[in-house]
């Protein structure tokens, strides 16, 4: 297995960089191991599952993480905040792990003016990141002055529309630096037919962190080093999953990382309530512990995300169904069209 295995042409033109007029207006690729692909609207959801099936949500929520300021000595500076901190240092301010573009790293002890007049001090690195503390809640900064990180492919300024259509409808753990996007197809509309029809819905939490755009750099994808994310997923959520395997159902998870938060807490083959960091690769010849079926966007080449769908429906399959959406006009990414996919127990190699 190599990283270029995972590759393929993408026109520009097919990348979405708005979202559709109406969420559930998306088109949805179906990858059924029995039945092969064939295409419908999003709303074909509702043909797909069967009561008593569970559905599970990321209900992390977005924040405007991402500020513009500049230093003390006057160089411009923009901050990605990668994740809120439990303060250790609570009496003296608040902290955070965030990302700072500048054209010279700024020092331990060093000062930036955030937009809004909003001083905060550089504290010391933690890898790549910077740990940055405000003498105020960093929320009350991020929401005052804060924009929504928009992935790098969108390629455009973030605008009003993004703060509602860049969430999930049934958002609501602040964490998240990216959208869990396969959820941002859902209205409530949907939600509520799925449930009137017998669907059962669970939620679980992982704040999403900029690395889930980072690409695999290395030939060899077993020599990356994968980031870590924050997760919960609770008791009531493994009795939810006991119910269904009890009574037939299927367990389908809303985007990778609903997957990766099932597949964690299910790592010692039994699903358990389990509330801290993963950093779980999913690649082909993993073997599932949980999860029946998906719902995600389509994926960027070479990366991670396209390891783990493959290792879900099969390596050919996933290729074979990616050259089709191209040669269909599918559209791509965060806010672009959706696929079904079914796990394929028997995978090619």
């Amino acid at each position: 297995m190599k990283t270029s295995d995972f590759h393929f042409d993408l026109p520009d033109k097919l990348i979405a960089k708005r979202p559709p007029a109406q969420r559930s207006d998306s088109r949805l690729m179906v990858l059924d191991s029995s039945q092969g692909i064939y295409h419908e609207n999003f709303r074909h959801l509702l043909d797909l599952l069967e009561p008593g099936d569970l559905l599970v949500f990321n209900n992390t929520r977005v924040i405007p993480a991402r500020v513009f300021g500049r230093k003390e000595t006057g160089g411009a500076v923009e901050v990605l905040v990668e994740r809120l901190l439990d303060s250790p240092k609570a009496a003296e301010g608040y902290q955070v792990l965030a990302h700072v573009r500048a054209s010279k790293s700024p020092k331990e002890g060093s000062k930036l003016i955030l937009d809004g007049e909003n001083d905060v001090e550089v504290q010391g690195r933690e890898g790549e990141f910077f740990i940055l503390q405000s003498d105020k809640p960093w929320m009350s900064i991020l929401d005052s002055v804060g924009h929504i990180p928009l992935p790098p492919y969108i390629d455009r300024e973030d605008e009003l529309e993004d703060k509602e259509r860049y969430q999930t409808v049934y958002s609501k753990k602040i964490g998240a630096v990216a959208a869990p996007t396969a959820g941002l197809h859902f209205d409530q509309d949907l939600l509520d037919q799925l449930s009137a029809k017998g669907v059962n819905l669970a939620e679980v939490t992982l704040h999403v962190g900029a690395g889930t755009f980072q690409p695999v750099r290395v030939d060899d994808p077993l020599e990356h080093k994968m980031h870590s994310e924050w997760m919960s997923l609770d008791e009531a959520m493994v009795e939810q999953v006991v119910k269904t395997r009890t009574n037939g159902g299927r367990v389908i998870a809303v985007g990778t990382t609903a997957v990766r938060c099932l597949e964690t807490a299910s790592a010692s083959g039994t699903l358990k309530a389990y509330t801290g960091e993963t950093d779980i690769f999913i690649y082909p010849g993993y073997k599932f512990q949980t999860v029946d079926a998906m719902i995600t966007n389509f994926h960027l080449p070479e990366s991670t995300l396209m390891m783990l769908v493959s290792a879900f429906s099969g390596y050919q399959e996933i290729m074979a169904a990616y050259k089709d959406a191209v040669n269909q006009s599918y559209r791509f990414f965060s806010y672009g069209d959706a696929m079904f996919l079914t796990r394929n127990n028997n995978p090619e190699d």
